[in-house]
C-alpha cells in the first residue's frame, strides 16, 4: 500500500493521521521508504485491533460462491455478501466459459457459422441454430422460398428441444434443492428426445441440422413413427415429475414466494421466457410474433401470477405439454417434398444420407459430380469452400427458446463471410435478475431462484 497519508486505528487510542514524513505508531506494521511515499507493510495482530467494526454493526462477509458450485448451473460466479445467513448484495460474474463464438463466426462462411452457434446453449441448439438460420434467409430474401416440410421438421426439433431443455430445468433445480428423484426422472425423459435427435441428425447434441434454406437432411425411413411413438411415452413419463413435485409441502416450501420478480421488476430487466410468464404476461413470440408458421398452430402460453419460483416451475411442466400437442399437429402436417429450398446457388448441393457412421452423401450425388458433370463437381468445390454472398445489410431474428426470447443480429457486408453477427441471448439478459430475486433473502433461496433463472453459461459467454 503506497500512500501519501495514512489514517491509523486502534482499539487504545483515537484515529490519528500521520503524513508520510511522519513516524507513526503501530504495532502490526513495518515501513520503508520510496520515490512515491512511505509504504506500509501489516501483518499479524487481530483484524478488530486494525479496523474495528463500527458500533453496532455486524460483521458481514463476502462469500465467492462458484465459478465452480453445483448450484451455479455451469461456471457462474456469485458474489455474495451476506449478514449471517441473509444476502444483502448479490452480483453475478460472468465470462469464465467465453468461447468466442460471434468473434469466430466472422472467419467462416454463412453455411459452417450454423457449427458454432449451434454450441452456444448447448441445450437449446435447435433454437440457436434456427433463429440464426432465420436471419440469414431474411438477409437473402428468401424466408418465403424454404419448402413448407423443411419448417414443419424445424418446429418439430424445436418443439421436442423444448422439452428436453425444460426437463434439465427441472431435474437440475430439483436436485440442487434436494429431490434427487426429480433429477433422475428429468434425465430418464430427456434420453428419449436425444435419441430422436441421433435418428434424425446423427448427433445427440450440437448436430448443425438446421441450415439456411431448410434442413441439412430429410427424416429417415420410419422417422415420423418414431417420434409418434415416443409421444405418449413420453406424456406418460412427465406425470412423474408433476406427481412428485406438484403441491408436495416440502417442495412448495423451498419454491413458494421464493426469488420474487414482478411484472415492473421483469419489465425494467427485459426478462422474458417462463419468468416473465410467471408474472401473468402471456408474452411469448410464437404468438406475438409468430416464425416457421407457428400461427397455424393451437397452444396455449401458459401463464401464472405468483413470480416466484413454484410460478416458474409450474410453467415448465405444463408448457412441455403444450408442446406434445404442437408436434403431434405438426407430424399431421408433414408432407412429402423437398427440405432446402431449390436456388442451386444456396442450397447445398448433397442430399445427405445416414450412413453405418452416422453420416455421410448421397452415393448417386457423388456418382454424378466425380463421373458424370464437371461444372457439377466445380459448383460444389465452390460452394462448400468459399459459400454463397449474402446482399449487404443487416437484419434482427427472434424466436421463443425455453429459456426467452432469442435473437440472432446480423450484418453482411455483400461477402461469404458475416461482417458481425450478434445474439440477444435470454440466459445473459435474465441473469440481471439475480440481485432483484436474492437480496433480502436467505442463501439457500440464492441456489432456488438461480435454478428457476435456468441460465446457461454457453449462451451467456458466447
Amino acid at each position: 500500500m503506497s500512500t501519501d497519508n495514512v489514517t491509523y486505528s486502534s482499539a487504545d487510542e483515537p484515529d490519528v493521521e500521520y503524513s508520510s514524513a511522519d513516524e507513526g505508531p503501530d504495532a502490526y506494521s513495518g515501513s520503508y521508504e520510496t520515490t512515491e511515499g512511505r509504504v506500509y507493510t501489516v501483518s499479524g495482530g487481530d483484524w478488530d485491533t486494525i479496523s474495528p467494526a463500527p458500533e453496532g454493526e455486524h460483521d458481514r462477509i463476502v462469500v465467492n460462491m462458484g465459478p465452480q458450485h453445483p448450484s451455479t448451473h455451469g461456471v457462474l460466479r456469485l458474489i455474495l455478501e451476506i449478514d449471517g445467513e441473509n444476502v444483502t448484495e448479490a452480483r453475478a460474474g460472468i465470462g469464465y466459459l467465453h468461447t468466442g463464438i460471434e468473434k469466430n463466426m466472422e472467419f467462416r462462411s454463412w453455411v459452417q457459422g450454423v457449427t458454432f452457434v449451434t454450441r452456444m446453449d448447448y441445450l437449446t441448439p435447435m433454437f440457436n441454430e434456427t433463429a440464426y438460420c432465420l436471419a440469414v434467409e431474411k438477409a437473402l430474401d428468401i424466408t418465403e422460398q424454404v419448402p413448407e416440410r423443411a419448417t414443419v421438421i424445424r418446429v418439430i426439433m424445436m418443439e421436442l428441444n423444448r422439452i428436453a431443455s425444460h426437463l434439465v430445468a427441472l431435474a437440475t433445480g430439483g436436485m440442487e434443492l434436494g429431490a434427487l428423484t426429480a433429477m433422475e426422472f428429468g434425465f430418464r425423459e430427456r434420453e428419449l428426445v436425444l435419441d430422436i435427435f441421433e435418428m434424425v441428425s446423427g448427433l445427440r447434441m450440437n448436430s448443425a441440422y438446421v441450415r439456411p434454406g431448410g434442413v441439412a437432411q430429410d427424416l429417415p425411413p420410419g422417422g415420423e413413427q418414431k417420434i409418434r411413438d415416443t409421444i405418449p411415452l413420453l406424456r406418460k413419463r412427465l406425470k412423474d415429475t408433476a406427481d412428485l413435485l406438484v403441491d408436495n409441502s416440502i417442495w412448495m416450501g423451498r419454491t413458494v414466494g421464493i426469488g420474487y420478480l414482478d411484472l415492473a421488476g421483469c419489465m425494467a430487466l427485459g426478462i422474458t421466457g417462463p419468468i416473465l410468464r410467471s408474472t401473468g404476461l402471456p408474452y411469448d413470440l410464437r404468438k406475438a410474433q409468430p416464425y416457421c408458421g407457428y400461427e397455424n398452430y393451437e397452444f396455449d402460453v401458459i401463464t401464472k401470477d405468483t413470480s416466484d419460483v413454484y410460478g416458474r416451475f409450474l410453467i415448465r411442466i405444463e408448457e412441455m405439454e403444450q408442446s406434445l400437442r404442437i408436434v403431434e399437429q405438426a407430424l399431421d402436417r408433414l408432407k412429402p417434398g423437398p427440405v432446402m429450398v431449390e436456388d442451386k446457388k444456396i442450397a447445398w448441393p448433397a442430399q445427405l444420407s445416414i450412413g453405418s457412421d452416422g453420416q455421410g452423401n448421397s452415393p448417386e450425388h457423388i456418382q454424378k459430380i466425380m463421373a458424370e458433370s464437371m461444372e457439377a463437381l466445380i459448383h460444389h468445390f465452390k460452394l462448400v469452400t468459399e459459400g454463397f454472398r449474402v446482399p449487404t445489410g443487416q437484419v434482427y431474428a427472434a424466436v421463443e427458446s425455453p429459456k426467452g426470447e432469442l435473437g440472432c443480429h446480423l450484418v453482411s457486408s455483400g461477402g461469404t463471410r458475416p461482417y458481425r453477427v450478434h445474439f440477444r441471448d435470454p440466459s445473459f439478459t435474465n441473469l440481471q435478475s439475480v440481485a432483484a430475486m436474492s437480496e433480502g433473502s436467505m442463501i439457500s433461496d440464492v441456489i432456488a431462484a438461480v435454478a428457476s433463472i435456468d441460465p446457461v453459461m454457453g449462451g451467456v459467454d458466447r
